[in-house]
């Protein structure tokens, strides 16, 4: 995996979450916005993070790189299945 798909697909996914969150805010007027807002508030720290992590790797040996794109890949789908969960909580 190259370096140009994982950002493209930090975010294209964070982007995808984003529009989930303002489709969820149109949908449910009613709701506090409030937190609808800190998510995606959330969203944008952790996009902000893996874009510095993805550009500022350890080169130390080439595994270690690839060990480090791994654990961004890792990260943005657990960071990204965190927020979905806050998400779902707000429609409850």
């Amino acid at each position: 995996m190259n370096l140009r798909v994982i950002k493209k697909d930090i975010e294209f996914l964070i982007g995808d979450f984003v529009e989930d969150c303002l489709l969820f805010a149109m949908l449910h007027p009613d709701k506090d916005l409030t937190k609808v807002e800190e998510l995606i508030e959330k969203a944008g720290d952790l996009a902000d993070g893996l874009f510095y992590r993805v550009n500022h790797p350890d080169k130390s040996s080439k595994k270690a790189v690839k060990a480090h794109y791994k654990a961004v890949g890792h990260d943005l789908i657990k960071g990204l299945d965190g927020l979905c969960e806050e998400l779902s909580a707000l429609a409850k």
